[in-house]
């Protein structure tokens, strides 16, 4: 049997970048805030993975992600017009890398996303310190996007 993984190729490439859905998960758990419905960190780990693989079954997100990454190498090499290498390495730098992730975040879950997604972007929790400049904004949506869908789904669960 195929696990649900498996059968996600954005999860495949982000293996290729060193990011698997392990770090995904233990990103999310430092940020995680035990909530009616999801008290231990085991439940969240079950519920960010079904909510990472259900975002990153999403072409739209994909396609966002995968602009973010082709950004940085295109960056890092000097490659996109008008932006100096010094520029792009240097502070302040570009806005391009929050409006990927605004548009992630939101995108994922709306105004909730966007909420998640300042705190991750602020903390940089995991995965996020060892990425670059237009990559860590993208990932980090995508993680408090599923994060944010968690909590909300938890409170759902938990109605009488």
């Amino acid at each position: 049997m195929v696990s649900d993984e498996q059968q996600v190729p954005m999860l495949k490439w982000l293996e290729q970048w060193g990011i698997t859905m392990q770090d995904l998960v233990d990103t999310a758990l430092e940020m995680y805030v035990p909530h009616p419905g999801i008290e231990s960190s085991q439940l969240a780990s079950k519920f960010l993975e079904e909510e990472l693989l259900v975002a990153l079954s999403d072409p739209n997100v994909a396609t966002l992600i995968t602009a973010a990454f082709h950004a940085q190498e295109d960056a890092e090499k000097g490659l996109i017009p008008g932006l100096s290498v010094e520029y792009f390495m240097g502070k302040p730098g570009l806005v391009a890398d929050e409006l990927f992730g605004i548009a992630i975040a939101t995108y994922i879950a709306g105004a909730k996303g966007m909420f998640e997604y300042v705190r991750f972007d602020q903390a940089k929790p995991g995965i996020l310190k060892k990425l670059g400049p237009l990559t860590n904004d993208p990932i980090g949506a995508l993680i408090a996007g599923a994060a944010s869908n968690m909590y909300t789904r938890a409170l759902k669960n938990k109605r009488f």
